[in-house]
C-alpha cells in the first residue's frame, strides 16, 4: 500500500477508535456496559444516534455541535478525543510503522486517553483499566525490542512504590490524602511498559507540567493552594512524551550537565 494512502487509512482508523473511546469515557464511570447498547444515544433526550450522525468529527461539524433530535449541545470533547486518537495513530505509524511495537504503544496511549478524560470529568481513575492494564502491559513489554523482564518489573515496582511513598509522606505531614490510589496503579501500569527510566521521566515531566498548570489555574480562579487538580492527566502526558521523545530528551539532558 502507498505510504501516504496507508497514513490516511490509519488516521481514519484512529478516528473510529476515538469514537469508541468516547463511549468508554462516558459509560465506564457510571458502571454502564461499553458493549450494550451497541449504538450511542444522546445523553439529554435518550434518542439513538443514527450511523450517519456518528461519523467521527464530520457529524459534529454537519450537526453544528447539536443533537439532531433535541438540539442539545454536543460537547467539544467528543471530536477532540477522536482527533487526538487519529493524530496519535498517525504519529505511531510514522515513528514505528506497521509493527507489533507500534500496536502496543497505540493501545497504551488509547488507554491513557480514556483515563485522562475520565479523571478530568470525575476525578477518578477506573480500576477497570489500570488493574488489568498492569499485567497486560507487563507482558506486552516483553515484545518490545528495548525492554527486558527485569526493566519492566523494576518499572512496575518503582511506579507503584514512588507515588505510594509520596502519598504516605504527604499524608503524615498534612494529615490529608494527597495521592489517590488510582494514580499509584496508573503509574505502576506505566512502569510495567516503559520501565524504570520511563517512570522517572514520567514523574518528573508530570510534576513539572502539573505544577505549571496548577499555578496558572490558581491565578485564574484565585483559590490559593487549596485548588485540587487531578494528577492522572499529567502522568499520561509524561508517559506519552517518553514514548516519542524520552530517550533523546534524557540524552540531551545529561549532555548539558557535562
Amino acid at each position: 500500500m502507498n505510504f501516504y494512502l496507508a497514513g490516511i487509512v490509519i488516521f481514519f482508523f484512529g478516528l473510529c477508535v476515538g469514537s469508541f473511546m468516547n463511549v468508554c469515557i462516558y459509560r465506564l464511570p457510571t458502571g454502564k456496559s461499553i458493549m450494550r447498547p451497541s449504538r450511542s444515544m444522546c445523553p439529554q433526550c435518550g434518542k439513538m444516534i443514527a450511523a450517519y450522525d456518528n461519523i467521527p468529527i464530520v457529524s459534529y461539524i454537519l450537526l453544528r455541535a447539536k443533537c439532531r433530535h433535541c438540539q442539545a449541545p454536543i460537547a467539544i470533547r467528543y471530536p477532540l478525543v477522536e482527533l487526538m486518537s487519529g493524530l496519535f495513530t498517525l504519529c505511531i505509524y510514522l515513528k514505528f510503522g506497521l509493527t507489533l511495537e507500534g500496536l502496543i504503544y497505540y493501545a497504551f496511549i488509547a488507554a491513557l486517553l480514556v483515563i485522562t478524560f475520565i479523571d478530568i470529568d470525575h476525578q477518578i481513575i477506573p480500576d477497570l483499566i489500570t488493574l488489568p492494564g498492569i499485567p497486560v502491559f507487563f507482558l506486552a513489554a516483553l515484545a518490545l525490542p528495548q525492554m527486558t523482564l527485569l526493566n519492566s518489573l523494576l518499572g512496575l515496582l518503582l511506579g507503584g512504590g514512588t507515588l505510594l511513598v509520596i502519598g504516605l509522606t504527604y499524608q503524615l505531614i498534612t494529615h490529608k490524602e494527597g495521592m489517590g490510589g488510582g494514580d499509584i496503579k496508573l503509574l505502576a501500569m506505566i512502569g510495567a511498559l516503559l520501565g524504570w527510566e520511563g517512570v522517572l521521566f514520567t514523574v518528573f515531566t508530570a510534576s513539572a507540567v502539573g505544577t505549571l498548570a496548577g499555578l496558572v489555574s490558581m491565578l485564574q480562579q484565585r483559590k490559593g493552594m487549596k485548588l485540587a487538580i487531578p494528577f492522572g492527566p499529567f502522568l499520561s502526558i509524561g508517559a506519552i512524551i517518553y514514548i516519542f521523545f524520552g530517550p533523546k530528551l534524557i540524552y540531551l539532558y545529561f549532555k548539558l550537565l557535562r
